[in-house]
């Protein structure tokens, strides 16, 4: 059976955004963490200059967002925390 092209590229990695603050012991974990697990490329946003996520954030940070599916995993979380996170379904 031929593949199409479409088989042979790979599902794209969520988009994530990490949420967190300048000079954050818990946000430094949470890349530590992010690390570890080998969390392909996410952004960070800093809510320290923003009011509408600094109301919405402020005193969850860090916070890892999938953008596509639209949650959030709030700190603290972990190695097997993250991973069921980035495993749940759509």
């Amino acid at each position: 059976m031929p593949h199409s092209l479409h088989d042979s590229i790979p599902a794209a990695a969520p988009a994530l955004t990490l949420f967190q603050r300048d000079d954050c012991h818990l946000c430094d974990l949470a890349l530590e963490v992010l690390a570890v697990a080998r969390v392909p490329e996410f952004e960070s946003v800093f809510i320290d200059a923003d009011d509408g996520l600094e109301l919405r954030y402020g005193v969850r940070v860090p916070v890892l967002r999938d953008e596509g599916r639209g949650i959030e995993l709030d700190w603290p979380f972990d190695l097997e925390r993250l991973r069921a996170f980035l495993a749940e379904p759509a």
